[in-house]
């Protein structure tokens, strides 16, 4: 059975044949997402279901289901649970396609994790998990365009990240927990064996994501950071021309992996031409950065700008 996995590269970075990137043979719409990998899934349960010769309310009443959980299922509106497929396979006599099934589920399930399900158990455990990524990749690449990288927070900012995003998905209430694993992983800015490159918008250094005099503490950490020897720390100012729309941010890992985080879902994008395709966009976001002192005198220029609203605000 052929692997159903996802390729959001061109949609996300809106990326056409004018701006000059050429998109790898195999990505034949160039529009590819979760859903439609999902709509892949969905086809293949409604090819062993009409296989069968089955309607769908017959498979339904044989399951005990409802006859529009059978449709949602095979049109790709919902995702079966593990169960859900075992069940279908041996109701349409397909119990050998089975673990190709649910190793199609399993790819979904990676590309395309809602924060729901990864943060159930808090906001701690997922920075373990990916102190342990941190461990194993060599060199970091990140675009943020709205905010600061988690990696270059500052314990204040950081806490008003997650406080925001525990009451947009009313998660488990352990911020202080998980401020303290974001600045454990920090530790790894300073080893020798570990490459950065940060490129951020101006508007990120901007955006008023916290209190005054906590945004003024953070940009002052910029500062700091741009100079560590190991970290490439680029802005791209206000006035800069862009080549490629700033759409959202994403962080590569070695060649290996790019993540992206939405309001509802994390993506996980590990297919070689998605991670090319990412790695090109950061390329071209980074050609008209600014780095060293002309990075440092745009976060000086945001730090002037800030100051009286931190001190109107008592900061």
């Amino acid at each position: 059975m052929r692997s159903y996995s996802t390729t959001i590269g061109a949609i996300l970075l809106g990326i056409t044949p004018s701006d000059g990137m050429t998109l790898p043979p195999n990505n034949t719409s160039g529009s590819s997402n979760v859903h439609e990998a999902r709509s892949a899934l969905g086809k293949r349960l409604r090819e062993l279901r009409q296989a069968a010769g089955m309607s769908g309310r017959q498979l339904a009443e044989s399951l005990s289901w409802p006859p529009s959980k059978v449709s949602k299922l095979e049109n790709g509106r919902q995702t079966p649970a593990d169960d859900d497929i075992r069940k279908w396979a041996r109701a349409t006599g397909a119990e050998g396609e089975t673990e190709a099934l649910l190793a199609s589920l399993h790819t979904l399930e990676v590309q395309h994790a809602e924060w729901q399900r990864v943060l159930r158990a808090g906001l701690k455990p997922h920075q373990r998990e990916l102190i342990s990524w941190d461990q194993r990749t060599r060199l970091f690449r990140a675009f943020e365009a709205t905010v600061i990288p988690g990696l270059l927070q500052t314990p204040e900012y950081a806490r008003a990240r997650f406080a925001e995003g525990a009451r947009r998905l009313n998660l488990p209430h352990d911020i202080d927990e998980a401020v303290k694993e974001r600045v454990r992983r920090q530790e790894i800015l300073y080893r020798s064996d570990k490459r950065f490159h940060f490129v951020l918008t101006e508007a990120a250094l901007r955006f008023r994501l916290c209190a005054p005099g906590a945004m003024l503490g953070q940009l002052d950490r910029l500062v700091s950071l741009s100079q560590l020897p190991h970290v490439r720390f680029g802005i791209i100012g206000f006035e800069t021309q862009y080549v490629i729309s700033p759409w959202h941010g994403f962080w590569i890992y070695d060649n290996e992996r790019v993540l992206v985080e939405t309001l509802s879902a994390e993506l996980d994008l590990r297919q070689p031409q998605e991670v090319r395709l990412y790695g090109s966009a950061f390329e071209r976001l980074a050609a008209v950065a600014d780095y060293g002192r002309a990075a440092r005198a745009i976060i000086n220029r945001v730090i002037e700008d800030l100051a009286p609203e931190a001190s109107e605000d008592g900061s």
